[in-house]
C-alpha cells in the first residue's frame, strides 16, 4: 500500500546485490520516472533460462503514474529488459542517439517499433515530468553516448551517475563534463545514486587510450590472420581495431550477428569511422593473403555458439584459425564466465594460434569502463551529497562504496545500502528506509516470460542430476488387477541393460503396492500414483541414495 504520497521515494527493481538487470525508480507524488531496464544472464543453476529481467509488478499496478523511461546507455544490463516491459506497459523511452539505435534493434526483433515512442536526448536536454524536472550530464564509459541524470524535485536534487569512469583521454573524444558536475554539486545534491562495480579496486581506472597503443603493437607483430573478440557494444574498441587494421593495411571482416548489427548502427549514426571498401564479407577472407586480413568477432565471454566459440572448435563455416594466426581477447570475463573463456583459450592454443588474453597491465588489450576507487571518490567529492545510495553491484561492492563515501565526507548514517524493492523515503529533507515494494526476478525461457517458477526449476535440476523413471501399469477396469506391466522406462537414471535386477525389484514393489491398494478397495488413480511414488522413491533412495523424477502412468482397460 502506498504511503508518502507527496514525498520523494527512491528504490530499485534490479541492480542491487547483483551485477545486471539494472532498474531504478524515482517517484514524487503521482509522478514516476524509471531509469534503465536491463537484463542479466543466468548462471548454470537456472537450467534452460535464457534471460533474467526485473519483476515489474509494482509498475504494472502504478502504470498511470509512469511518465517515462530514461536509459543511461546501451549495455545489455541496462536495455535488455525493455521489450518485455513494453509488452506490459507502453511508455515513452528517452535515450541518446546511439542508445536508441541499439534499443530499436531489440524492438524490431520483438515487433514493437511501430507502437513505441522513442525520444532522443543529449547532455543539454531538459524534460518535465510533472513535479519532476530532469537534466543530464556527460560521462565516459565503454560505449558511446552515456549520461548521468539529475532529477530536480521539490525536496531537492537526486543524481544518478549511470555507469562511468573519469577517462581524460577517451578513444571517442566524448569527455566527461567535470565542470557541469561540479556546478551540480555546488548547487546542492540531496541524494546521489552512484555505481559500485569497481569499488574494491584501488587507484584510477586506466584510460582507453592505452588500449589503442597495445592494439597497434599486436597488429604490427602479427604474421597471419588476426582475430579480435570483444563486446559488440564496445564501439571504442571496435574503432581501435579499425584504426590498427588501417595502419597495417588489413581488410576487416565481421563475424557474429550482434557484431554486424551494432557496427551497422554505429556507422549509420556516425559513431564509427570505417573507410570505404575496408569491410569485406566472410566469404572473401580466403581470397586474401593472411597478413592482409583482420576479423572482428563476438564470443569474448566464452559463449559456445558465438563466433569465437565456433571458430575455436573448427565449426565456423568458411572461416578457420590456422597455426600462426593471432587471436586477441579484448574483453575481460564477466564473473561466472571464467570457465567458458578458459575452455575457448585452450581450444585456440590447440589450433596453434598465438592467443593474447588477460586484462589491464597483463596485455593492455582491455580496460574497465567502470570507475575504480579514486574515480568513485572524485564523483562523491564533486557531488557532495547529503544522502548516498550505492547502486549497481553486489553487497560487498556497495559496502566498500559506503566506506569510500564516508572517507570523503558523507556523514556516517547517511548512506543507505538497500535491497531491490526497499524504498528510501525523503520528506522535509529527512530520509528513512522503512518499507518495501515487490521486486525480484522474472525468467525468460524461449517465448515464455514469467511462467517458469521455482517448482519447474527444481524439477529441471532433479532431472539433470538423477534423471527420470517412468512406470507404466495397465489395470483391468472391472476388478483392478494388473493386466500388463509394470513396464519401467529409464531416462538419465540408469542404463537398463546393466540394471535389470534393480528394475525387476522396482516392478515387484509396484505390483505389491497395487495389490495392497486393490485389497483395501482404493481405486483412486491419484492415491495409487502417490503410493507408487512414495514407496519406489524410498526404495531407490535407500538402495542408491538417488532421487529420480518418478512418473507413474496408470492405464485402465
Amino acid at each position: 500500500m502506498e504511503t508518502n504520497e507527496q514525498g520523494l521515494t527512491i528504490f530499485a527493481l534490479g541492480g542491487l546485490n547483483e551485477i545486471g538487470k539494472n532498474m531504478y525508480v524515482v517517484k514524487y507524488g503521482d509522478d514516476i520516472v524509471i531509469i534503465d531496464c536491463g537484463g542479466k544472464f543466468p548462471d548454470e543453476s537456472l537450467l534452460g533460462i535464457d534471460l533474467i529481467i526485473p519483476d515489474v509488478s509494482y509498475l504494472e499496478k502504478n502504470k498511470d503514474k509512469i511518465r517515462g523511461l530514461i536509459v543511461t546507455h546501451g549495455h545489455e544490463d541496462h536495455i535488455g529488459g525493455i521489450p518485455y516491459l513494453l509488452k506490459k506497459i507502453n511508455i515513452p523511452i528517452y535515450a541518446t542517439h546511439f542508445t536508441l539505435g541499439l534499443i530499436q534493434l531489440k524492438l524490431e526483433e520483438h515487433k514493437l517499433v511501430r507502437d513505441t515512442k522513442l525520444l532522443t536526448i543529449d547532455a543539454e536536454s531538459s524534460i518535465n515530468f510533472g513535479s519532476i524536472d530532469v537534466s543530464f550530464f556527460k560521462v565516459s564509459h565503454s560505449i558511446p553516448d552515456c549520461l548521468g541524470i539529475v532529477f530536480h524535485t521539490p525536496e531537492g536534487k537526486v543524481v544518478h551517475t549511470g555507469d562511468f569512469k573519469f577517462d581524460l583521454t577517451p578513444a571517442n573524444h566524448q569527455y566527461t563534463d567535470i565542470h557541469k558536475m561540479a556546478r551540480i554539486g555546488d548547487e546542492g545534491v540531496l541524494v546521489l545514486l552512484s555505481e559500485s562495480t569497481n569499488a574494491e579496486r584501488s587507484g584510477f581506472t586506466p584510460s582507453e587510450h592505452m588500449v589503442g597503443n597495445h592494439m597497434d603493437e599486436a597488429f604490427f607483430k602479427a604474421r597471419g590472420k588476426i582475430f579480435v573478440s570483444t563486446f559488440a557494444s564496445n564501439v571504442n574498441r571496435v574503432q581501435q581495431v579499425v584504426d590498427s587494421s588501417i595502419k597495417t593495411n588489413r581488410k576487416l571482416a565481421l563475424l557474429g550477428r550482434s557484431m554486424i548489427n551494432v557496427v551497422s548502427v554505429a556507422m549509420d549514426r556516425g559513431y564509427l569511422t570505417v573507410p570505404e571498401g575496408m569491410l569485406m564479407d566472410a566469404g572473401e577472407i580466403d581470397a586474401l593473403p593472411p597478413e592482409k586480413v583482420a576479423i572482428l568477432c563476438t564470443g569474448s565471454q566464452g559463449e559456445a555458439m558465438a563466433a569465437l566459440g565456433r571458430l575455436s572448435t573448427g565449426n565456423f563455416r568458411g572461416v578457420s584459425i590456422y597455426p600462426g594466426d593471432t587471436v586477441i581477447l579484448a574483453a575481460s570475463p564477466i564473473p561466472g564466465n571464467e570457465k567458458d573463456v578458459s575452455r575457448i583459450i585452450d581450444n585456440l592454443f590447440q589450433l596453434g594460434a598465438h592467443v593474447v588474453y588477460g586484462s589491464g597491465s597483463t596485455t593492455g588489450m582491455h580496460v574497465s569502463g567502470h570507475g575504480y576507487q579514486e574515480d568513485l571518490k572524485l564523483m562523491l567529492t564533486l557531488m557532495k551529497p547529503t544522502y548516498f545510495i550505492p547502486i549497481h553491484g553486489e553487497y560487498r561492492m556497495l559496502h566498500h562504496h559506503r566506506l569510500l563515501a564516508e572517507s570523503v565526507g558523507v556523514e556516517n548514517g547517511n548512506t543507505f545500502i538497500i535491497k531491490n524493492g526497499e524504498a528510501v523515503d525523503i520528506k522535509n529533507s529527512i530520509a528513512r528506509q522503512t518499507r518495501s515494494h515487490q521486486a525480484g526476478d522474472t525468467y525468460v525461457d524461449g517465448l515464455s516470460v514469467g511462467d517458469i517458477g521455482s517448482i519447474v526449476l527444481r524439477d529441471r535440476k532433479q532431472l539433470s542430476e538423477d534423471g527420470m523413471l517412468i512406470i507404466v501399469v495397465t489395470l483391468s477396469k472391472s476388478d483392478h488387477t494388473i493386466i500388463s506391466g509394470p513396464d519401467t522406462i529409464s531416462r538419465g537414471f540408469v542404463f537398463v541393460r546393466d540394471s535389470e535386477e534393480l528394475l525387476k525389484d522396482i516392478n515387484l514393489l509396484v505390483i505389491k503396492v497395487v495389490d495392497e491398494l486393490t485389497e483395501a478397495n482404493i481405486r483412486d488413480w491419484k492415491e495409487m500414483k502417490q503410493a507408487i511414488k512414495k514407496d519406489v522413491g524410498q526404495f531407490l533412495f535407500k538402495q542408491l541414495r538417488r532421487k529420480p523424477v518418478l512418473l507413474p502412468i496408470i492405464i485402465e482397460i
